[in-house]
C-alpha cells in the first residue's frame, strides 16, 4: 500500500474533541514497526506534556497564516519524549493546484546544510578530519586564497589569507568565504555575478570558489556562506563518492527518508512539489518565484548548502534520529557522544546569524530562555530560505519541524511563523 492512501489528508486538529479519531500514541524509538512512520494516524491520543488549549492555540495560529493568504500551504509536525504530538497540514500546494498532503515534497534549502553535518560527523567519527586539518589537506585547489580588504572591491587591496581555513571554521561559516545571497560587498556580488553553484559538479565549484577572495581572514568571526559546499567536496574527496550517493546510503536508505533527493522525477515535480511564492515589491500581490535551477535536470552540481527536497515525514525522522542520540528505529546513524559534539557551540564568544553560537550543522542556543525566545541553552536548529524550519531540544525531548514554500517579505503584519511556533510551543508545555 502506498504511503498517500495510509494518510489522512487535510489537516488534523489536536483538540480533545477530536481524539477519538486519532490513533494510539506509539514510539518513534527503536522499537517503531514501520518506516514509514510517521503519519498522521500515528499522532498520540492524549498528550499530558502539554495542554490540549496550548495545543489548539499552535494549531490555530499555524492554520491562521494560511486563512491571511500568508502562505498558500503549511505543514508541521511536533514530538516529544518519542511520540508524535501533532502532524498538521493546511492550504495547498499551489494556488491553482491540490491541497498539501503527507506527500508533498518542499524544497527545503539550507536545512540541507544540518543533513551534511551529519555526514561530516560520520566522517569526524572514523577519524577522517580533525577539527585543526586545514582544507587544503582535502581540496588542496583552495590553498592559494585571497583576501578581500576593501568591501568595494575584489581587485583593489587584495592580500593573501594567512593560512588556509581549518576544519572547525569550514564546518562552522568561520572560514571567511562569501555567498551571494545579497550584494553587499565585491565579494558577494561576484558570486550573483559567477557563481559556484552554476558548475556542473563540486570539483569545478571549488575551482571556481579558488578565484573569490575571501570577506576577512580565517577565524576573524562569523559570516553566513557558501562553506557547506566546502564540506560536501571534501566528503567527495575523503569517500570518494558523490555526495548524493552517500548521503543516500549513509542517511537516507537507513532512516527510511525515500522522498529526500536533490533532483526529483518530472511526475512529482508535476503532482508533488509545492511551488514558492514571494510578493511582488512594487504591488504586494503574490507571484510564483522561479526555482532558479532544474530540480529536474542534472545540469549542476548537487549543492550541500541548500540543493535538497524533502517531507515532513522524512525530516521529522531525522529530527527524531538526533533526538535519541544518533539512532532511529534500530540504525545507528551517529554515536551518541558525536551527537553532543555536533550540537556543542564551536565558534567560542563569536556570535553566529541570531546572537548565539554555531555547532557543526546548525545554530546552538547559547542565551538563557525569555518568552520571546523560549527554547532551552543547547538547542539545534536551522532553517532554509524558502520558509521550512526545524528545532531540536534535547532537554525537553522535543523537535520541530515546519514546512512552507515562501521567499522574502511575507508582507505587512504577518505571522513570524519560525518565532511564533516555537513561543506557543514552549507555552503549551504543562506547568
Amino acid at each position: 500500500m502506498s504511503r498517500t492512501s495510509m494518510m489522512t489528508i487535510g489537516k488534523v486538529w489536536l483538540t480533545a474533541g477530536l481524539a477519538s479519531v486519532l490513533a494510539a500514541c506509539v514510539s518513534m524509538g527503536p522499537s517503531a514497526s514501520s518506516a514509514q512512520w510517521p503519519t498522521a494516524t500515528d499522532v498520540a491520543a492524549t498528550a499530558p506534556a502539554f495542554t490540549p488549549a496550548g495545543l489548539q492555540s499552535l494549531d490555530a495560529r499555524m492554520k491562521e497564516a494560511v486563512d491571511k493568504s500568508e502562505v498558500v500551504g503549511l505543514q508541521y509536525a511536533l514530538v516529544k519524549d518519542g511520540k508524535l504530538i501533532a502532524f498538521n497540514t493546511f492550504g495547498k500546494q499551489s494556488i491553482d493546484g491540490p491541497g498539501v498532503t503527507e506527500d508533498t515534497i518542499f524544497r527545503i534549502r539550507s536545512m540541507t546544510k544540518p543533513i551534511v553535518g551529519v555526514a561530516m560527523m560520520q566522517l569526524w567519527e572514523k577519524g577522517l578530519w580533525k577539527a585543526e586539518d586545514p582544507i587544503t589537506k582535502f581540496l588542496p585547489e583552495l590553498g592559494s586564497l585571497k583576501v578581500a580588504t576593501k568591501a568595494d572591491s575584489i581587485t583593489e587591496g587584495v592580500v593573501p589569507a594567512n593560512r588556509p581555513p581549518n576544519m572547525n571554521e569550514v564546518m562552522t561559516h568561520m572560514a571567511g568565504f562569501g555567498y551571494g545571497l545579497s550584494a553587499a560587498s565585491a565579494v558577494d556580488r561576484e558570486f550573483q555575478r559567477d557563481n559556484p553553484h552554476a558548475q556542473p559538479n563540486l570539483a569545478a565549484a571549488m575551482n571556481r570558489l579558488a578565484q573569490i577572495p575571501l570577506l576577512f581572514q580565517p577565524g576573524e568571526r562569523w559570516s553566513y556562506s557558501y562553506t557547506v559546499d566546502v564540506q560536501a567536496a571534501a566528503l567527495e574527496k575523503i569517500t570518494g563518492k558523490t555526495l548524493g550517493n552517500y548521503l543516500n546510503e549513509n542517511i537516507f536508505t537507513p532512516l527510511g527518508m525515500s522522498d529526500t533527493a536533490f533532483f526529483v522525477s518530472e511526475d512529482d515535480y508535476r503532482n508533488r512539489v509545492a511551488t514558492v511564492y514571494t510578493r511582488n515589491a512594487t504591488t504586494g500581490e503574490r507571484q510564483v518565484f522561479p526555482d532558479g535551477y532544474s530540480f529536474t535536470v542534472r545540469n549542476h552540481h548537487e549543492s550541500g548548502g541548500g540543493g535538497l527536497t524533502s517531507t515532513t515525514h522524512d525530516y521529522i525522522r531525522f529530527v527524531q534520529m538526533i533526538l535519541n542520540e544518533g539512532t532511529l528505529d534500530g540504525q545507528q546513524i551517529l554515536k551518541p557522544d558525536t551527537v553532543k559534539v555536533m550540537m556543542t557551540n564551536h565558534i567560542g564568544d563569536a556570535r553566529a546569524m541570531g546572537g548565539g553560537g554555531f555547532g557543526w550543522g546548525g545554530a546552538v542556543k547559547t542565551a538563557a530562555p525569555t518568552d520571546n525566545d523560549p527554547a532551552p541553552v543547547g538547542t539545534y536548529d536551522w532553517f532554509g530560505i524558502d520558509g521550512s524550519w526545524f528545532w531540536v531540544d534535547p532537554v525537553n525531548d522535543i523537535g520541530f519541524v515546519g514546512m512552507i514554500q515562501r521567499r522574502g517579505n511575507p508582507g505587512p503584519g504577518a505571522i513570524n511563523l519560525r518565532a511564533e511556533s516555537q513561543q506557543l510551543v514552549y507555552k503549551a508545555l504543562a506547568k
